[in-house]
């Protein structure tokens, strides 16, 4: 029998893969450095601009990656059109959140219109090309899943839930509705979860993420948690002395040593870091209002999310 030799086809690729290979010891390299996620603020100011345009709240250089993010898998943005006119979003994100922060106008999505006006919010699975117009001087607060899709590099092509939108005014009459059934008890949030029926486990907005419209009352203090989603909070309503406070780690009594103070301001957003605690304050005369958006959805997915309260919650 005649022996046979490897073709050229017929080579491999051990070698040529092989040289590629790293080695770590254990204890050096089981906890990596990784770039600091930290409580960075965007102002109102940054939509309050003549141009239409998206802008986005992007933390690449900080957090070292090639693509736009506000945190690992989030990316938020501020949209500010112009009366009048229009602009097209376009992402391959599987998921999104809209809140309208001011102005009215409707926007086009898959064949579908939806009039949208100040206080609402709705959030879309993967799209075609959104086209918003604006009927008056109008702003969102845009935050989607980009960034994770980036880091997995793929590109999604399954819906995974249908979109939703919740009126300004259903959002006020569902959190009166919690803020009365809470009225003489110990409770530390006045806040609504949005959910979609489409994703029973996680009981969030979308696969991905969560939003709490969340109440801070008139003179009152929203005691200490933590959670290990990346929460991208956005002041609804607020004025002079209402703020968060944030640090790593708590004292005896439950309270944040050495907090960094967050002041909450109307139009505004701010990073609350993963795993960091924060308590929420209002010394004012009237309510406030925030809406986090987190990556919540997949950390419960992942059962990594790890809600902690402070002693005395």
């Amino acid at each position: 029998m005649n022996a046979t030799h490897p073709s050229k086809t017929d080579s491999t690729c051990n070698d040529e893969w092989e040289k590629h290979g790293l080695f770590f010891e254990y204890g050096s390299a089981a906890n990596p450095r990784m770039p600091k996620i930290a409580i960075d603020v965007f102002p109102p100011v940054m939509h309050h601009i003549d141009e239409t345009r998206i802008i986005p709240l992007d933390l690449s250089k900080t957090l070292e990656t090639s693509y736009q993010l506000t945190g690992p898998s989030l990316l938020a943005n501020f949209i500010h059109i112009a009366a009048g006119e229009e602009l097209p979003t376009a992402c391959h994100a599987s998921s999104q959140v809209f809140y309208v922060i001011r102005g009215a106008g409707f926007s086009e999505v898959d064949s579908h219109k939806l009039d949208w006006s100040e206080g609402d919010l709705f959030a879309l699975p993967i799209t075609g090309k959104i086209r918003h117009r604006a009927s008056e001087d109008s702003a969102f607060y845009w935050v989607n899943d980009q960034p994770l899709m980036d880091f997995l590099g793929v590109k999604p092509d399954t819906p995974r839930f249908r979109p939703l939108y919740f009126s300004r005014e259903t959002l006020t009459n569902e959190l009166e509705k919690v803020r009365k059934a809470n009225e003489g008890k110990d409770k530390n949030r006045n806040g609504i979860l949005l959910a979609n029926p489409d994703c029973p486990q996680t009981k969030t907005l979308t696969h991905s993420m969560w939003s709490l419209y969340n109440l801070l009352p008139a003179r009152s203090r929203q005691k200490a948690h933590r959670h290990n989603s990346i929460a991208l909070d956005f002041a609804v309503k607020a004025t002079k002395g209402v703020y968060t406070m944030i640090g790593r780690d708590l004292d005896g009594d439950g309270n944040i040593i050495n907090p960094v103070r967050a002041n909450w301001v109307a139009g505004g957003a701010f990073v609350t870091p993963p795993g960091w605690w924060h308590s929420h304050h209002n010394e004012s005369d009237e309510d406030a209002i925030v809406l986090p958006v987190q990556d919540a959805g997949l950390h419960t997915y992942l059962q990594t999310l790890d809600i902690q309260f402070a002693r005395g919650y």
